[in-house]
């Protein structure tokens, strides 16, 4: 009776906090008429992610349970769990060594369950309203820094493309992971061309999403994270400067990057260039022979060494973001997933037709390296570690709205994102 009174309270006040949110957002021209079309989509997906439930968020969803158990019976011990790797309640026993994303989701899960009260609907529900609810901030973060540019690019990216609303609906750790990297996004677009002043509150929101965003998949973050500090560093630039040719701002951003990559090999071995390689080797050899007598990417001379990985990373790129094909694996998901990326590339192959005709769009260019730089950084990541087609399908999610932002800027497709009122 206590748990059901808690939940009731609880859900109460997020509806409350979710109706006030949408209010003044739905009278806003343009973006208001598509707030609660999406909304209605991003929540029919998670209704049907959670109803057929199963594989990793049926074993999320279960553990959470055990961990919200522990908490109304024995609070402290609950709270010692949580900076623990170890889970040990009424018979039942998990244990992690070191770091775990999945370990860290399931104990953020056991919060929300107070909520949720062990309904596998609300629990997906709220994961799922968290990454809507940032990235229509990024939406409108961006709409506000460059109304020039078509709003549609970033509704499309972030909240109707399909394996995105099918990767981050339900009970996901990519609702978390999509959701406070935009927002993370976000904050920063206002920061360096919105006109918003860094506040305290907004820089502790920020640090606290990122933190999230790094607990969630670290390398993805640290990948993020560095592009967004390499914006700053070129918004600083063009205000010294009073302005920043091209090539300067690449030249820039790549020695940002590979300067950072360094520093941090030499703080760490952890982040060492052998550690590195040999970690990412391991994890595509360990998936590729889970993936065997399935369709998966094979490089045969993939070796641990730095040529190696920059030799075939133009082919994981490519794989990374055309794989699968639609005759590739026998279920109807992979299928979907084949046709996809075929209007994906169809996409790719406008946006860049139109860039060497000198019409790539009115977003800022350092922006364009910025994004462009974290897409194929992660796309080459996955490409080399993530053999699996359904798992990378999965993990490049966190890549896909910002590249389909990208692709979408240019006058052809903003003239064809108007014609549907975006």
């Amino acid at each position: 009776m206590r748990q059901l009174l808690v939940a009731v309270v609880l859900n109460s006040g997020l509806l409350l906090l979710l109706w006030r949110w949408l209010q003044p957002r739905l009278a806003e021209p343009l973006l208001g008429r598509w707030l609660l079309p999406l909304l209605a989509l991003k929540v029919l997906a998670c209704a049907i992610a959670t109803y057929f439930i199963g594989g990793d968020p049926q074993y999320y969803l279960t553990w959470s349970r055990a961990f919200n158990q522990q908490l109304w019976a024995e609070p402290g011990a609950w709270l010692r769990t949580l900076a623990a790797d170890e889970f040990h309640f009424g018979g039942l026993h998990l244990v992690f060594h070191g770091f775990s994303n999945t370990l860290f989701f399931i104990k953020l899960l056991s919060g929300v369950q107070l909520a949720a009260n062990g309904s596998a609907f609300l629990t997906g529900l709220y994961c799922s309203l968290f990454c809507f609810v940032a990235c229509w901030e990024l939406v409108r973060a961006v709409a506000r820094a460059w109304p020039a540019t078509p709003a549609g690019a970033m509704l499309i990216g972030f909240l109707a493309w399909p394996s995105v609303v099918y990767w981050t609906s339900g009970i996901t750790k990519e609702c978390l992971l999509v959701g406070s990297g935009a927002a993370v996004v976000a904050l920063v677009v206002g920061w360096l061309y919105g006109g918003r002043p860094v506040r305290l509150a907004t820089l502790g929101l920020a640090i606290l999403l990122a933190g999230l965003h790094f607990q969630m998949r670290f390398f993805f973050a640290g990948l993020l994270l560095a592009a967004l500090s390499g914006l700053g560093l070129l918004r600083v630039a063009e205000r010294l400067l009073g302005g920043l040719r091209r090539w300067l701002a690449v030249l820039l951003m790549a020695g940002w990057l590979l300067g950072g990559a360094w520093v941090l090999g030499e703080i760490s071995p952890v982040f060492s260039l052998n550690k590195f390689t040999s970690r990412l080797l391991i994890n595509y050899h360990t998936l590729q022979q889970k993936s065997a007598h399935g369709p998966h990417l094979e490089y045969p001379n993939l070796q641990p060494t730095g040529e190696s990985l920059l030799q075939h990373t133009p082919q994981a790129v490519a794989a990374a973001l055309s794989r699968p094909w639609p005759w590739e694996g026998s279920s109807p998901l992979y299928v979907a997933a084949g046709l996809e990326n075929l209007l994906l590339l169809v996409l790719l192959l406008w946006a860049a037709a139109e860039t060497v005709r000198g019409r790539p769009g009115r977003l800022p260019f350092a922006v364009v390296v910025a994004l462009l730089a974290y897409c194929l950084l992660l796309a080459a990541l996955l490409g080399l570690s993530t053999p699996n087609l359904g798992t990378l399908n999965r993990y490049r999610v966190a890549l896909l709205p910002y590249l389909l932002w990208l692709a979408l800027q240019h006058p052809g497709a903003a003239r064809w994102l108007r014609r549907l009122g975006m």
